[in-house]
């Protein structure tokens, strides 16, 4: 009996401290990587869920931008950080595009990574500049075939949702339309905005303001139905049947994470994107906060990987 009291005596600081990690979590500063350039939607979001989550938790969440070859950098970075959720992975449909896009990453998404949750989604825009003699998705079209290998379209790199926005409707208009990638948003914004390429898919919550000033001339949205920011603009699938391209954003963390801390996670953003105030800013953007919770992200991850595989193959698209 004297044994047993002894040993219950050194196990019990132990035991007190084992739950402690997790229920202390986060005791330090959370690093949101974003494997994208400033300004675009990732980089938007993160820094908004990060003022939350701070807010929230009482820890800093900062937001760092790491872009470059399609995203691989930042997220490659992210995939070698120690799994203790305090470097984390800002993510895109551009992830579940590149496990079928590139077959030599340094990381397979669904082996390295732990969905965490979902953050929202919207759609994107078909812009020209001004300067295209086109002011709808059929004249771009007919543009577009009456030259073909003239016109240009921009990303801001292989795998991106604007890419394969691009890709696809090459395939279902049977357009030739030369895809220019660019290192970060940003440096695709500009090129549009000069000139320089004459259109691009950009997302909807970015790139609306701009058209409405008159630096670019929307054409069309692209989800299933019109979007309620811009109801006098048609989408894609009115004049090409069937086309669908949107963006959604997540965040995942290096495997080994504790569950603890995923759980924590998921939780806190699930709330954060919920409340009201969050909801109406993002609506006003064309965002749709998206919960889900770890088990049905990685459904929706292997959906999403099967989806993008269907389009590279049938747009025949590659890493330039």
């Amino acid at each position: 009996m004297r044994l047993f009291l002894r040993l219950i005596a050194l196990l019990f600081p132990v035991l007190l401290a084992w739950p402690a990690s997790a229920e202390t979590y986060p005791s330090r500063t959370v690093r949101l990587i974003v494997p994208f350039g400033a300004g675009g939607p990732a980089d938007v979001y993160a820094r908004m869920l990060a003022k939350y989550l701070s807010e929230e938790t009482k820890q800093s969440f900062v937001v760092e931008d790491r872009p470059g070859a399609g995203s691989l950098i930042g997220t490659d970075a992210v995939a070698k950080s120690a799994p203790d959720g305090y470097t984390l992975l800002v993510m895109s449909n551009t992830h579940t595009t590149n496990e079928s896009l590139m077959a030599n990453k340094p990381y397979q998404l669904m082996r390295d990574f732990l969905p965490v949750a979902t953050i929202n989604y919207s759609d994107l825009l078909m812009v020209v500049h001004p300067s295209v003699p086109a002011k709808t998705v059929a004249e771009f079209i007919a543009l577009a075939k009456k030259e073909p290998g003239k016109l240009n379209y921009a990303s801001s790199g292989p795998g991106t949702p604007y890419h394969m926005a691009g890709e696809l409707f090459k395939a279902m208009s049977g357009t030739d339309i030369v895809h220019v990638p660019h290192k970060a948003s940003g440096d695709m914004r500009n090129s549009v905005l000069s000139g320089n390429v004459q259109m691009m898919f950009d997302a909807i919550t970015v790139m609306s303001e701009l058209a409405k000033a008159g630096k670019v001339r929307a054409l069309a949205t692209t989800g299933v139905k019109r979007n309620p920011l811009t109801p006098d603009l048609p989408t894609v699938g009115e004049t090409v049947p069937g086309y669908e391209a949107t963006i959604w954003i997540g965040l995942m963390a290096p495997k080994g994470t504790p569950k603890e801390v995923v759980s924590f996670l998921n939780t806190a953003i699930n709330k954060v994107i919920q409340l009201p105030d969050v909801k109406a800013a993002w609506l006003k953007q064309g965002a749709i906060p998206l919960v889900k919770t770890p088990a049905e992200f990685e459904a929706f991850l292997h959906q999403d990987i099967e989806k993008w595989a269907r389009v590279v193959k049938v747009s025949g698209a590659k890493i330039q």
